[in-house]
């Protein structure tokens, strides 16, 4: 498995961060670089700056009219209800020892713990 650069959103914790670590993954928490208030818009731009895969319990990030997404390093939403550490983890930890080695490039990558729903946002092209 490969080692993904992640930045977590702000309302995922230490112990999601912690976690991921674990697996060997290269993990930023939004509060780390100073975007504990940021906007959508500036943790993403950040995101991808940094060249990093944007992770987010956050709607906003598959509404296009809200936040347009152009080319970047890939966004993971996880969709866990309720949105405790132990439920965000129960989703992503299996999806991300899956498909570590993916292309996550320009898609919005919807992960429940029942599925997961892959989304091309951008294209060469646009």
């Amino acid at each position: 498995m490969r080692q993904l650069p992640l930045l977590l959103d702000q309302m995922l914790d230490e112990a999601v961060a912690g976690a991921l670590r674990e697996i060997g993954h290269d993990v930023v928490r939004a509060s780390e670089v100073g975007l504990a208030c940021a906007s959508d818009a500036e943790i993403l731009d950040h995101a991808v700056a940094d060249g990093r895969l944007l992770i987010t319990l956050d709607e906003h990030f598959g509404d296009w009219a809200v936040l347009p997404l152009s080319s970047h390093p890939g966004v993971i939403r996880v969709k866990a209800d309720p949105t405790t550490t132990n439920c965000v983890l129960a989703a992503l930890l299996p999806f991300l020892l899956k498909s570590a080695d993916r292309d996550f490039r320009d898609h919005l990558v919807i992960v429940r713990a029942s599925g997961v729903r892959w989304v091309r946002t951008h294209t060469a092209a646009e």
